[in-house]
């Protein structure tokens, strides 16, 4: 784009989307010399006012000269950005290097002039901000360190803009002008305001899409059936509060209206704004109504259609055009080939989806990237709520499809401080991003739980993902470091959920187990102990046990303080003193009561009845300010703004007073639950493909503040679901301490650099001789043992005269490197004649010398073999993993993970996290090791990789743990240049 004389190639990279503080989104590209046209356009929208701010003069229009100087930059010295939607102007910012004198310099000059213009009618929407945080990281690119700005004290908000940044600044006042010096060196401050800013604005982003004061669904037949009117009537059917709107170019220019809903042949001929457009339109029409979405404001798509990239790699460039397209008008897409969206909320009441019946109301936010786990997890939930639990109802739902755009972590940012939301559940097929993920999961889990399914697999042909080293097993690993709830399958998702999202956090594993079946007992016992948790002896009741004596019992253990926990069991009680289901029900329920800051879960076998009498008609829902309607009537929801509201169809009786105001219809059906619960004597809801339920369970009604309590088919399941909220409520009360990286006096971190740098000079990524590695490990404190080559029984016997006896003979090829199975290692040899022994059935069993390649070593204290390692993926950032050497590690997979900086407790939980950890503590009278010493060696690793990011791997191996202090025996790192840190650089979008 540049002319010949420029000094650099159009920089492509610079080029990014960000999402700006009310939830839109903005292009922000260098300016070229063919954005002329659209400088002056933009200028001459900015008021007055505006004008003289970044002139200090009235500046009515812009000269050839000013064009010609705004427009031609080399891209090192002068650098212009502009943000852009729809292709126009919106925001500029420019950087100008300069000397020490103020004039324009080149470099190495590292000082900056920086000034920012942005269009009145934008402002206030973070513009400057996001622009600031790109051509900072443009500077410090182009070797500047420094930015100098000149405002008018009047300004205010240009000086609020630089001061919120979170950089170190400088402010000085001369001339009746603020001038503001900052330094461009990200600061813990800068990070949390741009962690801070990227939050509010991606959660908008998603607000807009699950909050819409109108929907239109562009792609609806005329004809019942079709997505486009399926999705139509589910959003009337729920009585969404907004307005709705038919779209379809198809439509006859006289049809104005469809089922009582307003008709439109496009969202242009739309009389006011629509904040959603759900595209239901075969894939090759999408980038017509992406247009004309645009061009009427619309502020979001779900695009339901299909044909993107899961169709192959015609359809994954149709896809990245759609989102570049969508973009550029500020839109965020869900999709494409999505299954919808839901918002339960009374004030929205959503259903823009597949799904033909609302969920209920309450407090679990659900997202799933899969159609079909969405369909299944909606139906689950369902099932559980209506005949089980009662407590499963849902705040909102997000089925992403390809999840081109908004993501899991979108949902992550907009559920972190969603009032709706106490729970998160999310199926994830892929994570696109495991760094920005890990991190907002942290977060967000320090506030509410959050459980995850993770696909083992490849990632879905639709999903692009970036490449990752990383075993699956070490990134759930590192899933649960940040707090999250990881479960293997869609029953354990929903199982965590119930309990999570009505009881509260166990304060430790001790569990009390009481029913009315012995052997129901020892199950949940044993299942326990197999989940690691500590279960009191189960307290038998008799199968004469009345609901007097569940609730006897019940309150005495939850008020006993070597209990954390209850878990109760039921077995059908025969007999006339036996309890009716309601009466047990309640007694258990009122129990709970007595200690709501104890959970408790029940273990039932076929009790229909008393799961139901649990769940006691309630939801998560708020209850009703209107009077309960009759059963066998539904409860009217609100009218539709676009419509009439629909009547209320008949059908079976209904069982339980529908929370959510949305008509249902059916017969009774029986079943067998697929979450295997039992089937009951009073016929079950028949759930159709869609997960959306025909009828509800019958119930009675609880008071207000009863205290809810799940219920499962199975010990295990209940027990399994238990040790997950222990965990997490560990991980709960370490996470308010999370430690500190300790500081060592011996660390050389400047020394290492000059030796890195130095050593990188020679090439673009090497892996270091034995005496660099020794030389670079040792200037943090890190002694390897020197190993000295043996190529003859002479050297070898040198060697170990120098070194002293005893010895160990190694073979290093790397095929029998840390092999001691397979006879590569010698230990304990004594004097020379076993020395020369040893080196000849060395020799003799593996091959000629040059090809054992024998080392002698000093033999160390004896002790437990580890191996510590640490490596950089380019998708999950910096890992530190630890276990013992050898079989544990190779063939059982016994490593433990965390990522870097490792704090002091990360390192403590590190060396006990493993399965074979008890081998390090003593195990059966063995002498313990020295754990400190190790722990303080997992810490120097992890800040050696931390302080010097060209450092992408290290092994130690094997590292011998004594009594007292330790050995390192072998010893290898690699340097590459440093892989780019975009969780450290300005707010963007992903791009794939």
């Amino acid at each position: 784009m540049q002319s010949a004389p420029d000094r650099h190639e159009y920089p492509a990279h610079w080029e990014a989307d960000v999402v700006l503080r009310d939830g839109g989104t903005a292009r922000v590209r260098p300016i070229t010399v063919d954005d002329a046209e659209r400088l002056v356009s933009f200028y001459e929208q900015v008021s007055d006012e505006s004008k003289y701010y970044r002139f200090f003069a009235p500046y009515p229009r812009l000269s050839a000269k000013d064009v010609h100087r705004f427009t031609h930059h080399d891209f090192v010295d002068r650098v212009g950005l502009a943000a852009t939607v729809g292709g126009e102007f919106i925001a500029t910012v420019r950087y100008d290097r300069i000397g020490a004198d103020g004039m324009p310099a080149s470099a190495p000059a590292d000082e900056a002039e920086v000034a920012f213009l942005v269009q009145d009618a934008h402002q206030g929407r973070g513009v400057a901000s996001a622009l600031l945080e790109h051509i900072g990281a443009v500077a410090r690119e182009r070797g500047i360190r420094r930015f100098a700005a000149e405002v008018l004290p009047a300004n205010t908000k240009m000086i609020k803009v630089f001061t919120d940044a979170g950089y170190t600044q400088k402010r000085s006042f001369e001339d009746g002008v603020v001038r503001l010096e900052f330094d461009l060196e990200p600061t813990e401050r800068s990070l949390a305001v741009q962690r801070a800013r990227e939050q509010r604005a991606e959660a908008r982003s998603v607000r807009r899409l699950l909050v819409p004061g109108s929907v239109a669904v562009v792609g609806t037949g005329r004809a019942p059936g079709g997505v486009g009117r399926s999705v139509l009537g589910n959003l009337r059917q729920a009585g969404f509060t907004g307005r709705l709107y038919a779209v379809n170019k198809a439509f006859p220019e006289d049809l104005k209206e469809l089922d009582g809903i307003p008709a439109h042949r496009s969202v242009r001929e739309v009389d006011g704004p629509v904040d959603l457009a759900v595209v239901a339109v075969p894939a090759e029409q999408v980038p017509e109504v992406v247009a004309e979405c645009g061009e009427h404001g619309v502020q979001g798509l779900v695009v339901l259609s299909a044909g993107y990239a899961e169709s192959g790699p015609d359809g994954r460039e149709r896809q990245r055009q759609l989102v570049r397209h969508a973009r550029a008008y500020g839109m965020r897409i869900i999709g494409p080939n999505a299954f919808g969206v839901i918002n339960t909320s009374p004030e929205v009441r959503l259903n823009a989806s597949l799904a033909p019946e609302m969920p209920r109301t309450g407090r679990i936010g659900l997202f799933a990237q899969s159609g079909a786990i969405g369909i299944a997890l909606l139906s689950r939930l369902h099932r559980r709520g209506g005949g089980v639990t009662g407590v499963t109802g849902v705040s909102t739902f997000v089925s992403s499809g390809n999840r081109a755009d908004v993501s899991g972590n979108d949902v992550l940012q907009y559920w972190y401080d969603d009032p709706d939301t106490d729970v998160a559940l999310m199926y994830l097929e892929s994570i696109g991003n495991p760094r920005k993920f890990t991190r907002l999961a942290r977060r967000t889990a320090a506030a509410k739980p959050l459980v995850v399914v993770q696909g083992a697999g490849s990632a879905p042909q639709g999903h692009a993902v970036r490449a990752t080293r990383l075993p699956h097993a070490t990134v759930s690993a590192l899933l649960r470091q940040a707090g999250v709830i990881r479960v293997d399958t869609i029953t354990e998702l929903v199982d965590a959920g119930l309990l999570l999202a009505r009881q509260p956090l166990p304060s430790g594993p001790r569990v009390a187990i009481l029913g009315n079946s012995e052997s129901l007992g020892l199950l949940t016992y044993d299942a326990c102990l197999a989940e690691g948790l500590r279960p009191l002896p189960p307290r038998d009741l008799t199968t004469e046990a009345s609901a007097e004596d569940f609730h006897t019992a019940l309150t005495r253990a939850l008020a006993d303080e070597t209990c954390d926990a209850v878990v109760v069991t039921a077995i059908p009680a025969i007999g006339e003193a036996s309890p009716a289901d309601a009466e047990l029900a309640q007694a258990l329920r009122s129990a709970a009561a007595t200690g709501p800051a104890k959970p408790v879960l029940v273990v039932h076998v076929e009790l229909g009845g008393l799961a139901e009498a649990l769940s006691a008609a309630t939801s998560t829902a708020p209850r009703p300010r209107t009077a309960t309607p009759a059963p066998g009537t539904a409860e009217p929801g609100p009218p539709d703004a676009a419509g009439p509201a629909p009547a209320p169809e008949t059908g079976a009786p209904a069982t339980e007073v529908p929370v959510t105001g949305a008509p249902e219809t059916g017969a009774p059906a029986t079943e067998v639950p697929v979450t295997g619960a039992p089937a009951t004597e009073a016929p079950a809801t028949e759930v159709p493909a869609t997960g959306a339920p025909a009828t509800e369970a019958p119930a009675t009604e609880a008071p207000e503040d009863a205290h809810l309590i799940p219920a499962y088919p199975a010990a295990e399941r209940a027990v399994r679901a238990l040790a997950e909220a222990v965990k997490y409520a560990q991980w709960r009360r370490e996470a308010a301490d999370p430690g500190k990286v300790p500081e060592y006096d011996d660390i050389d971190e400047k020394g290492a650099a000059e030796l890195i740098g130095g050593l990188l000079a020679r090439g673009q990524g090497l892996t270091l001789g034995t005496d660099e590695t020794r030389a670079l490990l040792g200037r943090y404190g890190i002694d390897v043992r020197r190993a000295t080559p043996a190529p003859t029984p002479d050297e070898a016997a040198r060697a170990a005269r120098a070194l002293g006896y005893p010895v160990a003979l190694k073979a290093t090829a790397p095929h029998l490197r840390h092999r001691a199975d397979l006879g590569g290692v010698r230990l304990d040899l004594a004097d020379e004649e076993q020395l020369r022994r040893a080196y000849a059935e060395l020799t003799g069993l593996f091959g000629r010398p040059q090809e054992v390649r024998p080392v002698v070593q000093a033999m160390a204290p004896r002790g437990v073999d580890t191996v510590v390692r640490a490596v950089i993926d380019p998708a999950a950032g910096a890992v530190l993993s630890f276990g013992l050497a050898g079989a544990a590690s190779q063939l059982l997979g016994d490593m433990a993970h965390r990522l870097i900086p490792v704090t002091d407790r990360d390192a403590t939980s590190l060396v006990r996290s493993i399965r074979t950890a008890p081998l390090l503590f003593g195990w059966r009278g063995s002498t313990p090791v020295d754990t400190p010493a190790l722990e303080e060696l997992l810490i120097r690793v992890s800040r050696l990789v931390d302080d010097h990011p060209e450092v992408v791997a290290v092994t130690l191996e094997p590292v011998v743990v004594a009594p007292h202090g330790l050995s390192v025996l072998g010893a290898s790192v690699r340097l590459a240049p440093p892989p780019a840190r975009d969780d450290l650089g300005p707010r963007t979008l992903p791009t794939y």
